[in-house]
């Protein structure tokens, strides 16, 4: 699936992009799914969380409708509409060129940024919320269901951060903060290179990689789909990870 030179970009940069590897009905039908959860017209499964914003839950912001105070689907693996997304041969393939091909799928969120919010994801680690090791057997897939730009909250990164190590993160010094949005120092923010993409546009980065995202400034909701993948290498601090009911085998 990837060339020498991707492979090699990736682990230089700890991060790569490919431009529209996911399929325009792909996306269309993971947005619509998506909505139908948010809007209340599809019961979430077990495990499924849906999050509202922070200015929300506490009262800042008065919704317009229930879908524009959700910020995230969490845990779909019970959805077989959105697990599509996960199982998806040109993600998949990939995945494996970077980390083995005997994987598993960790972690799934559809993020929904509303406008009218603050909705600032600061600079960080994702393996700050793991236990599983070692990094570099983990890698996160994020894909843009909407056209992404600076005004709607691009995602951020710090090219060749991931080769630092786990640095040290704390909640921001912001008014309103989302629910486990801890971040690292501003230093980094002279850093940062913005990722502007269209509709199916992907990101594959390193659980090292520092990255964030900025405010929606815009009038329209800025959406992507993201999963975490681990090769069956991996091993955890804690109990066997492969006994979580959020894993599953990508065969």
């Amino acid at each position: 699936m990837l060339t020498t030179s991707q492979i090699d970009q990736f682990h230089s940069d700890g991060f790569l992009v490919m431009r529209k590897l996911v399929d325009e009905d792909v996306v269309e039908r993971c947005i619509e799914r998506f909505l139908e959860y948010a809007d209340g017209s599809r019961s979430p499964s077990s495990g499924m969380k849906l999050m509202r914003d922070v200015m929300v839950a506490k009262g800042a912001v008065d919704p317009r409708s229930q879908v524009h105070g959700i910020n995230k689907l969490l845990n779909f693996e019970s959805d077989p509409e959105l697990m599509c997304y996960v199982r998806l041969p040109s993600i998949v393939d990939a995945v494996r060129d970077l980390i083995g091909n005997d994987i598993y799928s960790i972690v799934t969120n559809v993020f929904n940024k509303p406008p009218e919010v603050d909705g600032r994801h600061p600079l960080h680690q994702d393996l700050r919320h793991f236990r599983i090791r070692p990094a570099e057997k983990i890698i996160a897939v994020w894909t843009a269901l909407c056209p992404m730009n600076r005004e709607n909250g691009c995602l951020a990164v710090v090219p060749g951060s991931h080769l630092g190590g786990l640095l040290e993160h704390e909640t921001p010094d912001w008014e309103y903060v989302n629910y486990k949005f801890y971040g690292v120092t501003d230093k980094l923010l002279d850093k940062r290179l913005h990722i502007e993409m269209q509709p199916g546009d992907t990101i594959f980065f390193s659980p090292l990689l520092v990255h964030g995202s900025g405010r929606n400034r815009t009038q329209d909701f800025r959406r992507s789909i993201s999963a975490h993948y681990v090769s069956a290498e991996c091993w955890s601090t804690g109990s066997d990870w492969r006994q979580n009911e959020f894993v599953v085998p990508i065969t």
